[in-house]
């Protein structure tokens, strides 16, 4: 008989949860049973996960100091499947069915919902909504089987007459289910996993009571929040040399207070699982080899502990913090201060702050040779952050969590090619397929991209080799990729016919010159991958047909619940953890992240079928037995002795809530007069990593190119921009700098004017001289037929008809009245204009948008406008030259066909469609008082003196192109260069000598 089992069962120990809980069972067990080799390794350790009993048989080498030691059989509590001894031994598991494949029940759960939504009126099941409820049904099923309740009966009675029609509806639908998938399993010969689970756990209970091993048997850092499984440790505990390893009773906690221990408690899962073994909390006996004279841990446990008391023990806290500071000082030390220290809190402002603040944690600490580090996280998106953060060093973190299939480079192009069926023309999903790195499609995909993939999306594929005309390469790799998602064009929309065609344009994307896949299927993400869509292929037969896009949410839905583990070369010394496997792991510094409400506890779920009541009365635990749990897991790292709390203040771009443990351990910190450190170092590194150096933002850019490089011709639109922000003319005329339109361009103000300006051209020009008598029905479609051209959607047209109708309408007016005395209209002409200016010639165009000779002879000079026109003070400023310098060059007769003509009216025509349909804004005219309405000739004549020394104040070689002169116009008028120009920084920031 081994030291620590000499007392007769039954045998409960604790491991304090500011021990290394792997540590010190190892060394317990080592120390008692080292001297015999084979006790030791014929001993039996049970732990709650796989992950554990790696971290165990990791503890044993360390405790081994050097020697070989051949360790206990270890074996994870909650992976009772695989078949593995002691769950299975011998007949235990003859007459058992294999357990059902998790992804099999919930296509067979889902197609019990298709089959029977008629169960459920006003709901509208679609193949995502079956598989939404489908999960919730299986949830349901695993509580009742986890904690074995027969709800046949229960269920009859268990809606009430106050109660909404909603849940009786509920009520019928589970009493069907119930009936329906056992039936299912026994035609499919399996059993589900939980089910399973239960009965190897109850069998294996009873085998054990009715025989008990005679070698040593521990159960280690389970909880028992399971019925079978509090049994089955029940059973250990009376064993002859076995015993149970509780993590982190709290020895301390009041009689009064452990009476009020609830489901929200840290204690408040071992406090049950106590109750039902009949062992008193007193019993419970420290593991041998936890004993220390660690004061700082013992402090820190004591702290958590109070921090985390029952809501109804709070009342007294200062009371508890009197006596926690009367404590400390019979111990000749401050105790609160002692059980902070080594606890430190960041307040991150982002999620993506967060991350780097824990990835530098994590660093700092591998910077000791000796040191070993972990983030427990239970947010698996932060954890997936942070593993990216640590690639930047090369540091491959060992991660429980893995990540998402939805993540991994085969399910990005699975959804990307389930996506490209919904939508096959959408150009950003076509420009990821082509730069995945998995496909295959030689070619000019540049061509493709810039001249077929942006702008407004092509209605087909015929649209789309239209606009590549001319460029055979790009054509070529469109009708490539055309024929490789050929096969997304299945006619039906069944689920398995959608995974085929996805599977199969996969392989057409990844395949080869030689035929060969690639990388398409290999690793752990192809293997999960296949394994989905094969799934899909083979096992739904029945689910609810769907859409393309349905189909393309429902793959995106099943990816993110799969989850696909990393393997490879990991730091030895770096683990990412989950909060459960925290408790038996433990590092010399653990960064413990994501304490905000809804991540740290997460929230309840939402359960479709059953409310609050209606749990209780199935003897279905409370949805706040997961918030007790997570804090346990919580408290447990909250005492390591380095410990780096995280919050993140910000989440999903809202404000966050702190975590309830965090608000209460900081509230208890205050009361005691002191306040939990802080790493004001660690923001700082994080918000300098990639902004090195004192923030010094740039300057306004002025650009000065040379002089021969400066232009020798201007449109009029580009003096207005040289008055504007020259450094648009710098980028746009100097440098060539065109702006690449985005990809699935939407049509915008720049595409309605120019349709605007094709109607008024195509009107002008097929009824020169009288108009048809269905005048705007004529200007009504080609507008429409403009906006088609130009790309817009056939369901904006539709929205666009009103406004093009009242538009119609308006213009017919406004080209009547202006017609009246037999004017002569030309449109979309190109004039040009060359003066001397210091010996060098410089060149003026224009292209007008109209030009009417009257028959006085003078030329009025038109501008069509969707959005605002411009000012009298901006034209008699020189701000909006383009009416007088247009109306300049037409009194010079620098337009082909047009002869000289003395400046008429300048006009806006500005056309919205909206009240009022139309405007017609007059600028300048001949003998106007030059208020609101400049005179024409002085207008005319001063724009073009002002274009005189504008043109002598760039051909200083000192004078630079600067960005935005005109400030009061950058909300006004848009840059396509404001971006390079970096106007939001130095805008922002101010300039020396800026009022």
């Amino acid at each position: 008989m081994t030291a620590f089992l000499d007392r007769p069962g039954p045998r409960w120990f604790t491991i304090p949860a500011h021990r290394p809980f792997a540590q010190d069972l190892a060394a317990g067990l080592v120390e008692t049973l080292g001297p015999d080799p084979e006790a030791l390794s014929q001993a039996i350790v049970l732990t709650p996960t796989r992950r554990g009993a790696r971290a165990l048989a990791d503890a044993f080498v360390q405790a081994g100091g050097g020697r070989a030691i051949l360790p206990p059989q270890m074996r994870p509590l909650g992976d009772l499947e695989e078949g593995e001894p002691p769950f299975e031994p011998g007949d235990l598991s003859l007459d058992l069915p294999a357990a059902i494949e998790p992804l099999r029940r919930r296509f067979e759960l889902t197609r019990l919902i298709a089959e029977n939504h008629h169960l459920l009126p006003g709901r509208e099941i679609t193949a995502s909504a079956a598989l939404e409820l489908a999960d919730a049904l299986g949830g349901f099923l695993d509580s009742l089987q986890i904690e074995e309740i027969e709800a046949g009966d229960r269920l009859a009675n268990l809606v009430e007459a106050d109660l909404a029609e909603h849940w009786r509806v509920s009520r019928e639908f589970l009493e069907t289910a119930l009936r329906l998938w056992p039936q299912r399993l026994d035609e499919l010969g399996v059993v589900d996993v939980s089910q399973r689970r239960v009965i190897l756990l109850r069998r294996l209970a009873e085998a054990w009571h009715a025989k008990p091993p005679q070698g040593v048997l521990v159960a280690a850092g389970s909880t028992g929040t399971a019925p079978a499984t509090a049994n089955l440790l029940a059973v250990i505990a009376r064993a002859p040399q076995g015993c149970v390893v509780l993590p982190g009773l709290d020895e301390s906690l009041s009689e009064e207070a452990w009476a009020d221990v609830g489901e929200q408690h840290p204690q408040g899962a071992m406090k049950r699982l106590l109750e039902r073994s009949g062992v008193a909390r007193a019993a419970v006996q420290p593991w041998p080899a936890s004993f220390s004279f660690d004061a700082q841990g013992r402090w820190r446990q004591r702290v958590i502990n109070e921090a985390l008391r029952p809501a109804e023990r709070t009342a007294d806290w200062l009371e508890v913090i009197t006596d926690l500071t009367a404590r400390g000082a019979d111990e000749k030390l401050d105790g609160i201060a002692l059980g902070l220290a080594g606890l430190s809190l960041v307040s991150a402002r982002s999620e993506e702050e967060a991350a780097t603040v824990a990835a530098l944690l994590l660093r700092e600490a591998l910077e000791d040779p000796t040191k070993t580090a972990a983030l427990v996280a239970p947010d698996q998106a932060l954890a997936c952050r942070v593993a990216a953060k640590l690639a930047r060093w090369g540091i491959v973190p060992d991660n429980s969590a893995g990540e998402p299939l939805a993540g991994h480079p085969c399910g990005v192009l699975a959804g990307l090619v389930a996506q490209a069926a919904a939508e096959p023309l959408n150009p950003v999903n076509l420009l990821a397929i082509l730069k995945h790195p998995y496909v295959r499609a030689p070619g000019d995909s540049a061509g493709l991209e810039r001249r077929g993939l942006r702008g407004p999306r092509a209605r087909d594929w015929d649209e789309l080799t239209r606009r590549l005309a001319g460029h055979d390469a790009a054509a070529a790799l469109a009708d490539d990729l055309k024929a490789r998602l050929a096969p997304l064009a299945v006619e039906t929309v069944a689920v398995s016919d959608m995974a085929a065609s996805v599977a199969e344009t996969m392989e057409a994307l990844a395949r080869d010159a030689d035929g060969q896949l690639g990388e398409l299927w290999t690793g752990h993400g192809g293997e999960a991958m296949s394994r989905l869509l094969s799934g899909l292929i083979h096992d739904t037969d029945g689910l609810p047909p769907t859409t393309r896009r349905g189909f393309a949410d429902l793959l995106s839905r099943l990816m993110e619940g799969e989850t696909v583990r990393t393997g490879g070369a990991t730091h030895p010394r770096l683990r990412i953890l989950g909060a459960i496997e925290a408790r038996l792991v433990r590092a010399d510094r653990l960064v413990v992240a994501g304490l905000e409400e809804g991540v740290w506890p997460r929230g309840a779920p939402l359960d479709p079928f059953l409310s609050r009541p209606m749990r209780a009365k199935l003897g279905l635990p409370p949805p706040e037995r997961r918030v007790g749990l997570s804090a346990h897991d919580f408290a447990q790292a909250a005492c390591a002795p380095e410990v780096v709390l995280l919050h993140t203040e910000r989440r999903e771009g809202g404000p966050s809530v702190k975590s309830r443990w965090l608000w209460r351990l900081e509230t208890l910190a205050r009361g005691a007069g002191v306040e939990i450190p802080m790493r004001p170092d660690v923001l700082a590194w994080a918000r300098q990593l990639d902004a090195p150096g004192k923030y010094a933002p740039e300057k306004r850019p002025s650009p000065k190119p040379p002089i021969e490089h400066r232009p020798a011709s201007l449109f009029v639109t580009r003096v207005e921009a040289l008055t504007r922000d020259p450094y648009s003319v710098w980028a746009r005329d100097i440098l060539n700098l065109r702006e690449l339109s985005p990809p699935d361009e939407t049509v915008d103000v720049r595409i309605r004017g120019t349709a605007i300006h094709a109607a008024f051209e195509r009107f002008a020009t097929d009824f020169p001289d009288r108009l048809p008598e269905d005048a705007a029905d004529r200007f009504r479609a080609y507008y429409l037929e403009a906006l088609h051209e130009g790309g817009m959607a056939d369901d904006a047209l539709v929205r666009e008809q009103a406004l093009a109708a009242e538009a119609a309408a308006w213009v017919v007016e406004l080209e009547a009245r202006r017609r009246a005395d037999g004017r002569a209209v030309h449109v979309e002409k190109t004039g040009r204009l060359t003066l001397p200016i210091d010996g060098e010639p410089f060149t003026l165009s224009a292209k007008a948008d109209r030009i009417e000779i009257g028959p006085d002879g003078l030329g009025h000079v038109l501008d069509y406008k969707t959005g605002a026109a411009p000012t009298a003070k901006m034209v008699r400023t020189g701000f909006s030259p383009q009416l007088t310098l247009t109306a300049a060059i037409l009194a010079q007769g620098g337009f082909e066909d047009i002869a000289a003509a003395e400046p008429g009216e300048l006009v806006y025509v500005r056309v919205t469609g909206r009240k009022p349909a139309g405007e017609e804004v007059v600028r300048a005219a001949p003998g106007a008082d030059g208020d609101k309405v400049l005179e024409s000739r002085q207008a005319t004549d001063a724009a073009l003196e002002g274009l005189v020394n504008l043109v002598r104040q760039y051909r200083d070689p000192e004078r630079g192109y600067t960005s935005r002169l005109a400030p009061q116009f950058v909300k006004l008028y848009a840059s396509d260069y404001d971006h390079l120009a970096r106007v939001f920084e130095w805008s922002t920031s101010g300039e020396e000598g800026d009022e």
